[in-house]
């Protein structure tokens, strides 16, 4: 089976080409295998490019540890990237279908090579219900809940996929790689959720870490940025447009107030071609 590693700002990912390739039988246990950093490809996940009617392409998303994910933002550049400059659709302006809708991708090109991809990642879901969580309201922002004994306060925002968000005074020193994972499987969230840690440099200017769903630590992750720029300004930390720092790079982030919708631009890279016994 050809593939092709790309990583949009260090959240990486194996992508094949299934308008070329025949999809796997078996994409989750696939993507447990190629995943491993010692004994596979190495990568976050797995990602099938697949032909739909819905659009120019469709993003099916296997995560490291085999589960289904519905969204990645870091992952959809990648493949907006992909579909436009090896020509499944040689298009600025694509529809790239998930399992939480079509998503527009605007291409910004120069001499046939992408350069930067914003992505309309549509309104935020608020909805305790809806996200899920397992939270009363209208909406769960700045709610305390207990892990493990402890108290924190949570906001709580769904971009596809679900996201916890907690503000911490240093994103360094947050206890991701043990707070990460309790929340990850907090009965709170039914279907698990992604943690975001997330520090205010200022109203424009935001830091952050992420324990993604089935992945453990990313370097980024796109709708943890958009989650995350909803909940500063739910919370009133910050403006409405912002540049968010990950470990893997940045991305710009705005909200839209007219249209609710959330709009995220950076960069997507190719890493690498290959080929595997599958």
């Amino acid at each position: 089976m050809k593939f092709t590693k790309m990583q949009g700002i260090g959240n990486d990912y194996i992508y094949v080409n299934c308008f070329e390739e025949p999809v796997p039988a078996d994409p989750a246990a696939l993507s447990r295998r190629l995943s491993d950093r010692r004994f596979g490809i190495g990568g976050d996940g797995l990602i099938l490019i697949r032909p739909t009617p819905n659009g120019d392409a469709m993003m099916d998303l296997y995560n490291a540890d085999g589960s289904r994910a519905k969204m990645c933002g870091n992952g959809i550049r990648c493949v907006g990237r992909y579909v436009y400059e090896r020509g499944i659709a040689r298009r600025e302006e694509l529809r790239i279908d998930t399992l939480s809708g079509v998503k527009t991708l605007k291409l910004d090109t120069e001499n046939g090579t992408v350069r930067s991809i914003e992505v309309d990642m549509d309104a935020p879901i608020l909805v305790p219900e809806q996200i899920p969580v397992r939270l009363p309201g209208d909406r769960a922002v700045d709610i305390p809940i207990e892990v493990n004994g402890r108290t924190v306060r949570v906001t709580c925002v769904s971009m596809g996929n679900p996201h916890c968000v907690l503000f911490v005074d240093d994103v360094e020193k947050a206890p991701l790689e043990s707070l990460g994972p309790m929340l990850e499987h907090h009965p709170l969230f039914p279907d698990g959720v992604n943690v975001e840690f997330v520090q205010i440099l200022a109203r424009d200017d935001i830091r952050m870490r992420v324990w993604e769903r089935g992945s453990g630590e990313t370097w980024a992750c796109g709708t943890g940025a958009c989650a995350s720029l909803v909940a500063s300004v739910l919370c009133g930390h910050a403006d409405r447009a912002a540049t968010l720092h990950l470990r893997g790079g940045d991305l710009s982030i705005r909200w839209e107030e007219e249209s609710d919708h959330v709009f995220m631009r950076g960069p997507a890279a190719f890493v690498f071609d290959g080929e595997v016994d599958v």
